[in-house]
């Protein structure tokens, strides 16, 4: 079943963000290459696609897990979450309608 992992940042979060990226990426790119990755990416704090020093407020991860406690184990291993990058991590069921 796919899951919605939905993310809200600290406050000036960007730093955090940039020193733990790399580690996040690679277990996004993990999930990518099982074929279980249905969309990725931060939510910028300005309206435009690189928001600069004002960095980002949260992300959303739809993935495939096999259960939501499997799905919430895997958001809480985050290394955003170890780095201090969210305040808040929702995850919950996700109903794919389109595309």
């Amino acid at each position: 079943m796919l899951y919605a992992i939905i993310s809200q940042d600290v406050e000036d979060s960007l730093e955090k963000r940039r020193g733990a990226r790399p580690a996040h990426l690679e277990r996004l790119q993990a999930l990518q290459d099982a074929g279980r990755l249905v969309l990725a990416g931060p939510h910028p704090a300005l309206d435009m696609e690189d928001p600069g020093p004002a960095g980002f407020t949260g992300s959303l991860v739809v993935a495939e897990f096999d259960s939501l406690d499997a799905a919430k184990a895997w958001a809480d291993t985050d290394p955003y979450v170890a780095a201090g990058v969210y305040a808040q991590v929702t995850v919950k069921p996700f109903k794919l309608v389109f595309p």
